[in-house]
């Protein structure tokens, strides 16, 4: 058994960035420091932080401690969050990816010019329940081709796209093309909204599908960017891809003695994981692991004012 292993892969800058606030904080001020919701979608990391005193909760009302310092997850969140921060003297440094931030500034820009704002991504996802809350009345949510195909609008000479930042970029293509043939004045990003680690992530599970049997992505269910790597290999000929949490998640009678298996991990995914994988199939019989040659990725976004926990604003 052979063993390859995608490039790039696992953290993104943006999670990175999320995770290092979260421990500047500890280090700066001591537990509990609150974060609402997941910093980052793995269990894995959680509960790292977790042993360390970070407590996570889902609604800003379970913090019951006046002058709390929480932080916002990488996801974003809506401006009703910040008004409720405020509300509870809570004091607040915000995480969120400054990509997805990117989109949050497209969708105020276009609603404050009376556009219809439509949002392509998953309506259940933290990303884009924060997304939408930016302009709640002007935003619609489309998940797939047949709603872009369905949808209707009050002035269809004054719509405008975004789109949540981890989706499939193949699948995100369709659903454009369907609204351009619709809408043909429908205003677009400046800049693709899909982040350019997600795009290399899929990029590089491409590659991996020409040369593997089976794949495994390696992220939680919560991740919509490795749920849809496993889209992307599957849609690229490897009909054995699945999503795993990690080495609990392998047997040895899933693999043969010939078989090439190619592992990949998910933006939010920690690099331990990848390697406890390995380490697993080496124990099953691989006799080779190699990496595949891919885009290196230098990028580092700076960290935020608040991370000295100023007054809450609304960003």
């Amino acid at each position: 058994m052979r063993v390859i292993v995608a490039k790039p892969r696992g953290f993104c800058a943006g999670v990175d960035r999320a995770i290092e606030i979260v421990e500047r904080a500890l280090e700066m001020y001591g537990p509990p420091i609150y974060v609402r919701h997941a910093i980052v979608h793995n269990k894995r990391v959680v509960e790292s932080l977790k042993n360390k005193g970070v407590r996570f909760v889902e609604s800003l009302d379970e913090i019951e401690d006046k002058g709390a310092k929480v932080i916002f997850s990488a996801h974003g969140v809506s401006p009703q969050v910040w008004k409720d921060a405020r509300e509870n003297g809570l004091e607040v440094v915000d995480a969120v990816c400054p990509l997805v931030t990117k989109v949050h500034n497209e969708v105020k820009y276009y609603a404050e010019q009376g556009y219809t704002i439509i949002l392509i991504g998953h309506r259940n996802h933290v990303e884009v329940i924060g997304t939408s809350g930016e302009a709640p009345d002007k935003v619609i949510v489309v998940e797939s081709v047949e709603e872009a195909h369905s949808l209707c609008v009050s002035d269809p000479d004054k719509i405008a796209y975004v789109t949540q930042t981890t989706l499939s970029v193949d699948d995100t293509r369709e659903i454009v093309e369907t609204l351009k043939r619709r809408f043909p004045k429908v205003l677009r990003p400046s800049k693709l909204d899909i982040c350019y680690a997600t795009q290399n992530r899929q990029d590089a599970v491409k590659a991996l599908s020409k040369h593997a049997d089976m794949i495994f992505i390696m992220g939680s269910p919560e991740s919509s960017n490795s749920n849809r790597l496993v889209e992307v290999a599957k849609a690229n000929g490897v009909e054995r891809a699945f999503l795993i949490e990690g080495a609990q998640n392998l047997s040895q009678d899933m693999f043969s003695e010939n078989m090439v298996v190619g592992l990949s991990s998910g933006a939010s995914t920690p690099e331990t994981v990848v390697l406890e994988v390995i380490k697993k199939l080496e124990e099953f019989g691989a006799n080779s692991v190699r990496e595949l040659d891919g885009k290196e990725e230098n990028t580092r976004f700076p960290f935020p004012d608040s991370i000295r926990f100023s007054s809450v604003a609304n960003p």
